[in-house]
Order: structure tokens, then C-alpha cells, then sequence
């Protein structure tokens, strides 16, 4: 029986590609958000008892990602983008009703907006629902997941000294830990897994509103080239 739904907010993130947005919340603690809340939940009744809580679980639709079309299987990232699996097997984005969980860390409250970190959503994202993050319940020591069992390793991330001049300025500009954004992203290595880059290859994606551009000196380091007004 179908059903329909209405974003309670939008979240305004510092990612506004896709490419390079961490695979899972909290790998790149310097992701910076805020969820603007939408009528009626844009008032204080509905954050009330909010800033007793630390984390908060964000539901969310892959609004750039919606298919008519179901996938039973997928080819996620993290096993190089070349096995299948179930797609409930996986956090792959390609979802049979494109929702999306993560948990984030919540940093401010306030009427109408919540201020958030550890964030892996896309700017523009519309927001389901929010929940309270319940440690004793969310939290499993015995819980297991032999496909994605550790974080993956990350790759050295470098600076030529000008891109780490430009990204410097644009982040006393911004009041926002870009230097530290770029390189939790960049250092979860966020071209496909199976892709073996040549050295004059570039890459870029873009954060807050600069451009960042790198490349693969190594196939195991990244070089951050500029960091450049978008």
C-alpha cells in the first residue's frame, strides 16, 4: 500500500557534490551542517529536551538518487565496485524507497534550526525525521558485520604549500575547519576502489563554496593542488 511522506527540514551541508562526501557518518568529524527546520516543526515545542542529547539519527531521502526502477543488487564501493550484493545487504544509496540513516553528532539548538557535525549528506538533502541517539540501545558491543568489519585504512593526504595557504584564508573566511574537512575527506579516498589514477590525472570537488582539486602522485597519497573560489 503506498504511502507518502514530507521532509520535516532541509539539510544545508557543506557538500554540495556528491563525489568525495564520506561513505558513512562521523569519518570526517570537521563535516558541518544545519538542518533548517520546515512548518510547523520550525518552533521550539518541537526541539524541546533536544539539547540533552548528543546524537541525533537523521532520516533521509537520496533526493539525487531516486530510481523508479528497484535494485536487488548492488556493487558497493567499499569491496572495490565490482561484487554484488543484495541491496539489503549494503548502505549502498540506490535504496528501494531512496531513505538514507545516519547518525551525527548534534552541537546546537536552536528554534527552527539544528546545528550539526559528522555529517555524510549532500546540501539540499530533505530531512524525514529525527531521532534521539540512545546509547544504551544504539550502541552493541556484540554486534558484527563481517562485509564492512573496520573503517578503512586511510590514504596520506599531502598539501603543496600554496593550496594549504589558500585553504587557510578561505577557512578564517568561512569560521569553519576547512583544512581539517579536506583532509577527513580526502583520506578516505573517494575515487572508486577498482581505479588506479595517473599521476597528471586531476580530481575536484567542491566544499563550502571553494573548488579543491588533488591528484595521485602515488597510489597511495593524495596531493591537494588549490583550493580555489567555486
Amino acid at each position: 500500500m503506498p504511502h507518502s511522506v514530507s521532509p520535516v527540514g532541509i539539510l544545508h551541508s557543506c557538500f554540495k557534490e556528491k563525489f568525495a562526501i564520506p561513505r558513512q557518518p562521523s569519518l570526517a568529524p570537521a563535516a558541518r551542517g544545519v538542518l533548517e527546520l520546515m512548518p510547523p516543526y520550525d518552533c521550539a515545542e518541537a526541539v524541546a529536551g533536544l539539547e540533552q542529547v548528543s546524537h541525533v539519527w537523521l532520516l533521509f531521502l537520496f533526493h539525487q538518487a531516486l530510481e523508479s526502477k528497484p535494485r536487488l543488487r548492488v556493487r558497493p564501493p567499499r569491496l572495490g565496485g565490482n561484487r554484488l550484493l543484495g541491496v539489503f545487504a549494503t548502505r549502498s544509496t540506490h535504496r528501494p524507497n531512496g531513505i538514507g540513516q545516519s547518525v551525527v553528532r548534534l552541537d546546537r539548538v536552536e528554534p527552527g534550526r539544528l546545528f550539526v557535525s559528522g555529517i555524510d549528506l549532500l546540501d539540499g538533502t530533505p530531512v524525514l525525521d529525527i531521532k534521539p541517539y540512545v546509547p544504551y540501545a544504539d550502541a552493541l558491543p556484540e554486534a558484527r558485520n563481517d562485509i564492512a568489519d573496520a573503517a578503512p585504512e586511510p590514504i596520506r593526504v599531502r598539501w603543496l604549500p600554496a593550496a594549504l595557504q589558500q585553504a587557510q584564508a578561505h577557512a578564517e573566511r568561512l569560521g569553519e575547519p576547512l583544512v581539517q574537512l579536506i583532509e577527513q575527506c580526502l583520506a578516505q579516498d573517494p575515487r572508486p576502489a577498482y581505479q588506479q589514477p595517473r599521476p597528471e590525472r586531476r580530481y575536484g570537488t567542491r566544499l563550502w563554496d571553494v573548488q579543491v582539486r588533488w591528484h595521485y602522485p602515488e597510489p597511495d597519497t593524495i596531493c591537494v593542488l588549490e583550493v580555489v573560489p567555486a
